[in-house]
């Protein structure tokens, strides 16, 4: 039977004497949904003075795809201005401050670094503080649980949209403690309220609970996807296809040139517990190599539980890079190259195998675990 577990907007009565004060502005997207289905714009529209929408990556309505900028526009269903955090800028303008008295955010994240809504969130902080602007953040369970911490520890220097504050790639945090923990983490000034869940406990995946699973992204439609995600989002740093124009982006890994007979064999000697990477080819429709047929394999998380899948991606990695010689490259913009900031260190891109890059890190994956015990809302 699956636990009943109510998340913050279900019980957002409890920030009433905060949120009746004025008026509200809400960073949402279709994933802030309660466990009756009904959204968090409805929700406040209903209960509190709606005077501003804040879209992220993707849009209010989750219409735009991976990267696309958010237009500022005004709600067609509210008939308030969704101000875009996406598009000419990531932060809260004055314009978009003084739209609102307290400022509300329910966004269902995966719990990775590099899932942009958690700057979003924490950029909207910053600029709360600074405004003396009261802060509310309805608190949502982690969907891959928040017992696991995992991968590597971003260096400040690779500071970015998609990784900052020192975070592990699997941070093992719900997006309440995440708030609390940033907050102290900048030494942010913030009039802050955490709605925390009921009936939440760290252990749990989102399907061992009756909360409603709404694809926070186009590119992450499912559980299963967000499991592998952790891992394998580190090849949108490379030139093989992390599987964005098919039916399973992050779990099908490819590109034209690699051999998939012999990249799940050599995957295979690494007898990974909790996964399995099987043979595949796909067809992308759209991103890298749209309309060719590319080779790899399917990663299959067999047990979650005991699972590393920085490490599998990273040993999956070094297998692709060794078979492929100069066909593989890594992504760079300004020679600034887009595994640095995934993985939060250049040691990977500069010569440490996958294994050594974990290893190096598994210390200061314990050091932030007890860092973060203070944050904890849940046992």
């Amino acid at each position: 039977m699956k636990k009943r577990v109510l998340c913050g907007l279900d019980r957002i009565e409890k920030a009433d004497s905060v949120l009746k004060k004025g008026r509200v502005g809400v960073m949402t997207a279709p994933c802030g949904l309660s466990n009756a289905f009904v959204s968090t714009v409805d929700v406040v529209k209903e209960r509190y003075k709606l005077s501003a929408l804040y879209a992220c990556e993707h849009g209010i309505r989750g219409e735009a795809q991976a990267g696309a900028k958010v237009e500022t526009q005004t709600d067609p269903e509210t008939g308030v201005p969704v101000f875009s955090v996406y598009g000419a800028t990531h932060r809260l303008t004055e314009e978009m401050l003084n739209a609102f008295d307290v400022f509300l955010y329910d966004m269902q994240c995966v719990g990775v670094r590099f899932w942009t809504f958690l700057y979003s969130l924490s950029y909207a902080m910053e600029e709360c503080a600074k405004a003396g602007k009261q802060f509310v953040v309805l608190d949502r369970l982690n969907p891959i649980g928040a017992v696991q911490t995992s991968g590597t520890i971003l260096d400040l220097n690779f500071s970015s949209f998609v990784g900052d504050y020192e975070l592990p790639t699997q941070h093992g945090l719900t997006i309440g403690e995440y708030a609390k923990y940033v907050k102290d983490f900048l030494k942010l000034d913030l009039d802050l309220t955490v709605v925390p869940m009921e009936g939440y406990e760290r252990r749990l995946y989102l399907d061992d609970t009756d909360t409603p699973w709404v694809a926070p992204s186009p590119n992450c439609p499912t559980l299963h996807a967000a499991l592998c995600y952790v891992g394998t989002c580190i090849f949108e740093g490379s030139n093989v296809s992390e599987g964005r124009g098919t039916t399973l982006p992050f779990e099908l890994i490819g590109a034209p040139w690699i051999n998939a007979l012999e990249l799940e064999k050599r995957m295979a000697q690494h007898k990974l517990p909790g996964l399995h990477f099987r043979r595949a080819s796909f067809l992308p429709t759209f991103n890298k190599h749209q309309g060719e047929v590319c080779h790899g394999v399917q990663m299959h998380v067999t047990d979650r539980t005991v699972m590393e899948p920085v490490l599998g991606a990273l040993l999956l990695m070094d297998a692709i890079r060794e078979q492929s010689g100069d066909s593989f490259q890594f992504r760079s913009h300004n020679d600034k190259y887009s595994i640095d900031r995934l993985l939060g260190t250049d040691a990977y891109r500069k010569g440490l195998s996958g294994a050594e890059l974990i290893e190096q890190h598994r210390p200061k994956i314990k050091e932030f675990i007890e860092k973060v015990k203070p944050y904890r809302l849940y046992a």
